[in-house]
């Protein structure tokens, strides 16, 4: 009978043990990086809206730019050939 009982002690105090010192520590940990995430998402975000209203738009891109007639020089490009 005083078996039964230690064993419902020792059971008890594991499970307590388990509770506050890992499973709570966890999710207080979790909560905390899900809410700096956010914060520096957030963060993030404002500053990039901010950029976009300071920068002007950038030109559209000219038709001698965007397309080329002439092939491109390869300069000093050396052919692989396997060593055996």
């Amino acid at each position: 009978m005083l078996v039964k009982y230690l064993i419902y002690i020792f059971v008890g105090w594991i499970l307590y043990k388990l509770v506050f010192d890992f499973i709570i520590p966890v999710y207080n940990s979790t909560k905390h990086v899900r809410r700096q995430v956010k914060d520096m998402q957030q963060h993030m975000r404002e500053q990039f809206e901010q950029q976009q209203q300071q920068a002007p738009p950038p030109p559209p891109p000219r038709p001698s730019e965007t397309v080329s007639s002439k092939p491109r020089d390869k300069g000093d490009y050396i052919d692989f050939e396997e060593i055996k």
